[in-house]
């Protein structure tokens, strides 16, 4: 198994003249991009430009049609599946569409990584308490996901994400079913995370919340994709 060992002056995530698609068809083309570790950068565009597709490749979900994609150092076209499963334990996901197992309560939902892990009951609850205070649901412990609003569902689903403290946290559209309060909030605990040194990557539509804050931005448009430093993008 290739060991995962990377320099933290190298990208964490490395995409060199990429190209990404379905069947025939490149969504994205010639794609260059380096991200390094401690980073925080919106993916931005108008729906249809290709941000999920971008993010399904950079989260290990979807190989590169043509190109090089490095994760960690690691170059995805040689990497075999224990290695690309070593890394997936490093990456946090939180989806569009949150997919929360709805029949489980709160607790269960965010436990489940922990669980798949191997941890202790022990610490897989004090790990999910202390998380749960932190994303401001600790008095919902115990409810099922489908009672829950759909600000709720997404701060269980980034829950989920981070409990396995990961290097990278992926956003799909995070703020797109909530409120523009629920919005600053969650914009507020990716913040907090990346704080700490997690490397966040969100993919959103909406200029009028990014816009209040000054990170860099990967803006797709008509197939490309272009990284613009903060405060210096179209």
């Amino acid at each position: 198994m290739t060991d995962l060992v990377e320099n933290l002056s190298d990208p964490i995530i490395d995409v060199q003249n990429v190209s990404i698609g379905y069947e025939n068809n490149d969504v994205l083309q010639n794609v260059d991009i380096s991200l390094y570790p401690g980073s925080f950068t919106f993916v931005t565009g108008k729906s249809g430009a290709g941000k999920t597709t971008l993010l399904s490749m950079l989260y290990l979900i979807k190989k590169p049609t043509k190109g090089i994609l490095k994760v960690f150092n690691n170059n995805i076209n040689f990497s075999n599946r224990d290695t690309l499963a070593l890394m997936r334990q490093r990456i946090g996901v939180v989806f569009q569409d949150f997919r929360l197992l709805e029949h489980l309560t709160v607790f269960d939902n965010i436990a489940l990584p922990l669980r798949v892990r191997g941890m202790s009951e022990k610490e897989i609850y004090k790990r999910v308490s202390e998380l749960l205070h932190w994303v401001e649901l600790h008095k919902s412990i115990y409810k099922p996901c489908h009672t829950l609003s759909g600000g709720e569902k997404q701060r269980v689903a980034i829950a989920r994400a981070v409990i396995n403290r990961p290097d990278i946290l992926f956003a799909d559209e995070p703020t797109g079913s909530v409120d523009p309060e629920i919005a600053e909030k969650l914009m507020r605990l990716f913040i907090e995370l990346n704080k700490v040194g997690t490397t966040v990557i969100i993919a959103t539509h909406n200029e009028q919340l990014t816009s209040k804050y000054n990170y860099q931005r990967v803006y797709l448009h008509n197939g490309t994709a272009k990284l613009y430093p903060a405060l210096k993008y179209i």
